[in-house]
């Protein structure tokens, strides 16, 4: 992957609106144990995803976006709890959670590819 990449760009940009909510969640919430997790999780999708550009191998390129998905469906448990706890109202909580999905998928998606890739090179 390249920096350019829309992938690398938008778990970025998701990145961001993380650090957003997670700084909105402390300031008018006053919340600050799930606003924390929400922040380590939600962050690390973007650094993961940027990570996996300079593996070692197929294998670890796979490997580190595997924890990028697990990171990112943490992030919707997070979001999920905090929605139905009132720290997110309806608004704030799909947005987010809409790019979560997203990026879920093209995880996976890309997991996917690159394991039947890896495996199609194999047998030849």
């Amino acid at each position: 992957m390249k920096e350019d990449n829309v992938f690398v760009r938008k778990s970025f940009a998701f990145a961001i609106k993380i650090v957003k909510a997670s700084r909105l969640l402390v300031e008018h919430k006053k919340e600050y144990v799930l606003s924390k997790q929400l922040l380590r999780s939600g962050t690390a999708v973007g650094a993961l995803i940027r990570e996996a550009q300079n593996a070692e191998s197929k294998s670890d390129f796979v490997h580190k976006l595997s924890i990028a998905q697990k990171e990112c469906d943490e992030t919707l448990y997070w979001l999920d709890l905090l929605k139905e706890t009132n720290y997110l109202n309806n608004e704030e909580y799909l947005s987010l959670r809409n790019e979560a999905e997203e990026l879920l998928k093209m995880l996976r998606s890309s997991i996917l590819t690159t394991k039947k890739n890896h495996l199609n090179k194999q047998q030849l």
